[in-house]
Parts: structure tokens; C-alpha cells; sequence
């Protein structure tokens, strides 16, 4: 019979049961005094949380659900305290939601890595993997690759030559990677494509000439890059994706583009050859971003926003071409207007009188 709690076993580690104290410490919050030993067996939504299950709550649309909760014990912020049942434990942090990340973590831990490889792996004898690293059925890693300490190498996944992992990466199935050095805790999921040559070329009467791209992927530590998602290496630089940045599922990075730390692009985002975003940049779902630019510091760039000139630091930016958000809003106000009053009068007649129909 299948099981019907958070995380099926049959696809997700689980460790546990753990006493409240060890839960509210992980969640940065103190165990309510007298329940520090109730045990906890895992995590569950509000809605279905049982008296042995921990929840959580940073979202007041969700305050009906913690009034009628079973849950044991639920993480959420001063505010909302009052309105927990009695006899739930309450574990108050200032955000809940990354409190909420630890606390799943401590329940769900990653994949403990096999070390060895699969037998029908193809390593080069030239490649250097570490003992403790584990390479999946059909995996291919190439001369001189460098496959660090705890490594995960996925299904058919291909390590080109002289590609280097750092400690802890994970390497989903299928994904390929050439051109690239990886730092500690780097996650590419499956079908990525990490490094191939990028869209250069020169043009000629007779017709294209592909330009070498003589540059590298560097993918800093802690960086995680989405399923199908394509980074070119860098023509006469290297494509860097700064430390702690999470590229989503389906994008396309061009080559030369450099993110800073802890980036964020959604999906199917585009972002064209030799752009840099700098630290703490958000990029919106479908966003296209023309060449050489640069957006500042801590910007938004919301979805399906086209951008063709930089973007001050901390600015937030709609619409095709881009624009503040204020303008933006001025201007669909404004159109809205016209549209009321119609192309040659007002509210749909024409000058002379007549309906425009």
C-alpha cells in the first residue's frame, strides 16, 4: 500500500523521528517550554499535518488552515502565534520560510552519494576521480577531467576533457559538460547543456564565418543550474555564474555573460552574449535581455520584460521595451483611457455625432 505523508519514501531519503528541541533548534526557534520531547516523525502541510508532523505558516491566506490544523508543532512568525490551536507547539522565527528549509532538510536529507562506478561507465584513464565519488550507469568522463571528493555523476551524464568538479557537485542524468570548472556544492540538473560553443560569427557576402570561442564555463560554488537549461563558454572571456545563483529550468545564457552572487533567472529567460548582471539580480520568467549590457545591484526585471539598455542598481522594470514600473503602469492607464473614449471621439462615437459602429 502506498504511503500518503509528505515525501514518499520510495523517491525521498527520510531520517527521523526527532524531539521538538532538535527540530526548534534547526528552525533557529525555542521549544516551547514542557514539549521539548514530543517526537516528531516528519513534515506536512497545515491541512494534513498529523500530531506527530511539523508545518509551517509565512502566508496569512493560509490562516484558516493553521486554525483548523492537527499538526504537532508549526513554525511561523510572532504574529500568527495566537491563532494556533491549543496543545500545537509553536516554533517562532523571524522567517519562516527559510526556517522551513531547514527544518524539511533535517526530515528529508540529500542523497547519501554511493562512492564507485557503475560498470558501464566510460572513464578515461587519464580522468581523476576521487574514491569517495560515484559515477552512474553509462556516465562518460573524459582525459583529464578532475571529479572531486563526494561527487554524484548522473545517468549518461558526459564530463568532457579537462572538465573539473569540485567537492560535493551532482550531475543529473543526461546533463554534458565541456569547457568548465565547477566549484564546491555545484547542482546541474538533468539535460543540461554546461559550455558548448557559443552563437559568434562574422558575416561575409558569401556567408557566415564562426568565430572561436576560446573561453570557459565557471560556475562558482553553490550554484545550482536548472533542467535543459544551455550555458555557452565565453568567446574572449570566460561565462561566469557567480557563487550562490540559481539559474531555473530552460534558459539560455550566452557567452561572455557574467552573474554576480547569488543571482536568480527564471524560466525561459533568455540573456544575450556579454552582459554581466551584477550581485542579487532578479530576472523574471521569459525576460530577453539584448548584449553588452549591464544591470545593477539588487534589480528586478520582471516577466517577459524585454531589456536593450541597462538597468540601475536596485531598479524594478516591466514591459517590452523595459521601463520602470511606475511608467509602465502610467503608460497602460493612459491607453486605457483612449480606449474608453474611442479613435476619433469620446466613449466610442465619432466627432460628428454619429456611433462609430
Amino acid at each position: 500500500m502506498s504511503d500518503n505523508r509528505l515525501g514518499d519514501p520510495r523517491f525521498f531519503r527520510r531520517a527521523g523521528p526527532f524531539p521538538l528541541a532538535t527540530v526548534a533548534e534547526v528552525a533557529g526557534a525555542e521549544a516551547p517550554e514542557g514539549a521539548a520531547g514530543l517526537m516528531l516523525t516528519g513534515v506536512a502541510p497545515l491541512q494534513s499535518a498529523g500530531p506527530d508532523e511539523v508545518s509551517f505558516l509565512h502566508n496569512r491566506k493560509y490562516l484558516p488552515d493553521l486554525e483548523r490544523t492537527s499538526a504537532g508543532a508549526v513554525v511561523l512568525s510572532a504574529e500568527f502565534a495566537a491563532r494556533l490551536p491549543p496543545g500545537i507547539a509553536a516554533l517562532i522565527t523571524t522567517d519562516p520560510h527559510v526556517a522551513w528549509a531547514r527544518v524539511g532538510g533535517l526530515f528529508h536529507p540529500d542523497e547519501a552519494v554511493i562512492p564507485g562506478v557503475h560498470p558501464t561507465a566510460v572513464l578515461d584513464p587519464d580522468a581523476e576521480i576521487d574514491p569517495s565519488a560515484g559515477i552512474g550507469p553509462l556516465a562518460v568522463v573524459g582525459a583529464g577531467a578532475v571529479i572531486g571528493p563526494g561527487c554524484r555523476i548522473g545517468a549518461g551524464a558526459v564530463i568532457g576533457p579537462g572538465v573539473v568538479l569540485g567537492r560535493d557537485c551532482r550531475i543529473g542524468p543526461l546533463a554534458s559538460l565541456t569547457h568548465a570548472l565547477l566549484g564546491e556544492r555545484v547542482y546541474v540538473y538533468p539535460g543540461a547543456r554546461i559550455g558548448q560553443e557559443g552563437f559568434g560569427f562574422a558575416m561575409t557576402p558569401s556567408g557566415f564565418i564562426s568565430v572561436p570561442q576560446l573561453g570557459r564555463v565557471i560556475l562558482q560554488d553553490d550554484v545550482e543550474i536548472g533542467a535543459n537549461v544551455t550555458v555557452d563558454r565565453g568567446a574572449a572571456h570566460d561565462t561566469i555564474i557567480g557563487a550562490g545563483s540559481r539559474v531555473d529550468n530552460l534558459v539560455q545564457i550566452g557567452h561572455n555573460v557574467h552573474l554576480g552572487r547569488s543571482c536568480v533567472v527564471v524560466a525561459q529567460a533568455g540573456i544575450s552574449g556579454s552582459t554581466v548582471l551584477e550581485d542579487f539580480v532578479q530576472v523574471g520568467a521569459q525576460a530577453g535581455l539584448t548584449g553588452h549590457l549591464r544591470i545593477g545591484t539588487g534589480a528586478r526585471i520582471g516577466a517577459q520584460c524585454g531589456v536593450m539598455s541597462d538597468v540601475a542598481a536596485g531598479a524594478d522594470v516591466v514591459g517590452s521595451p523595459a521601463m520602470p514600473v511606475r511608467e509602465f503602469f502610467r503608460n497602460v492607464a493612459v491607453l486605457r483611457r483612449l480606449a474608453r473614449k474611442g479613435p476619433l471621439g469620446v466613449d466610442g462615437r465619432r466627432g460628428d455625432g454619429r456611433n462609430d459602429t
